[in-house]
């Protein structure tokens, strides 16, 4: 993780990433914060419950691994790996009907720029 602005770039590995996770059911683990950014790997076992509160930032989520439902509102989507889902803040969204082991690249925007 990282909290410096003195660094103009960094380079993260998915595999490395990856290893910063426990065998937890649900677990969120950021690996970089700076100002306007934020990022963070989420797992989700299989059968597990995703209990998330809206944010207060926009939020986009890469899918790596697994297979699952998201709701936002009231509209549902299936995801699976490559997905990219956007939710804007504050939205109420969880994901649901997790079939496989779900790994998720999260980034949180502030937007003050």
């Amino acid at each position: 993780m990282s909290d410096s602005e003195d660094t103009a770039w960094q380079v993260f590995d998915v595999a490395g990433i990856r290893s910063m996770l426990s065998d937890k059911p649900v677990e969120y683990k950021e690996f970089l914060r700076v100002p306007h950014l934020s990022c963070g790997i989420y797992h989700l076992q299989a059968g597990s419950q995703d209990m998330q509160t809206p944010h207060d930032e926009d939020e986009m989520y890469y899918v790596l691994e697994g297979r699952a439902r998201l709701q936002v509102g009231d509209e549902i989507q299936d995801i699976q790996p490559g997905t990219i889902l956007y939710v804007r803040a504050t939205a109420e969204h969880s994901f649901f009907e997790i079939e496989e082991d779900m790994t998720l690249l999260v980034f949180f925007a502030s937007g003050a720029f």
